[in-house]
């Protein structure tokens, strides 16, 4: 009797240690900031988005402090990264999550505003406009930027990646009040924070 007692015990003990040390359910998100190197994006009055996408993504993985979700730069620095190799690299990750960052512009300066895009494609198509959806809902928020809505397109990516995936374009440079908001250090922190928030 005092040895199933005492197996038991330590039995416990170990089930509690694995616990305790072991994340479970730990979700890999990748994001991706758009352009880099040569390809410099959308470019207003000095803003480059190769930038600001970066300054974003970095600001995600440095402001997560949720011990079950791994965060990976595909772009960690401005190097040029074509569509297939970025692509190859998601797929051979297997990541839970992709969040491709963007921001958008347009010869109307009156554009404006937070939206995302996802692929057309049955698989993971419910889980990328849910997640979509959450993330615009919560930037939107925040009242700075106008909430825009998930539209399909067919962006390389987004049908070649084999994984819950969506293009966020998080405001326009060629709007002012975006402008202003997207190139600053509270409005990138603001993004970071509500993308991470979103994915609790």
């Amino acid at each position: 009797m005092r040895t199933k007692i005492k197996f038991l015990a330590v039995l416990s003990i170990a089930l509690f240690s694995f616990l305790a040390f072991t994340t479970l359910d730990k979700k890999t998100i990748v994001i991706d900031a758009g352009h880099g190197g040569k390809d410099t994006g959308a470019d207003i009055r000095g803003f480059e988005e190769k930038t600001i996408t970066e300054a974003v993504a970095k600001k995600i993985k440095e402001l997560n402090k949720n011990e079950n979700v791994e965060i990976v730069l595909l772009r960690d620095g401005d190097t040029s990264m074509d569509l297939k190799e970025r692509t190859t690299i998601i797929n051979k990750l297997k990541p839970d999550l992709v969040i491709s960052l963007h921001i958008s512009a347009a010869p109307n300066v009156t554009s404006n505003g937070v939206g995302a895009y996802i692929s057309s494609r049955k698989i993971f198509y419910d889980q990328s406009k849910e997640i979509a959806e959450n993330v615009i809902d919560k930037i939107a928020a925040t009242g700075n930027l106008t909430k825009r809505r998930v539209s399909e397109a067919p962006f390389y990516i987004l049908k070649n990646a084999d994984c819950p995936m969506m293009h966020l374009e998080m405001g326009f440079l060629s709007n002012e009040n975006d402008r202003n908001y997207i190139t600053s250090e509270k409005g990138q922190i603001e993004i970071a924070e509500k993308i991470l928030e979103s994915l609790k």
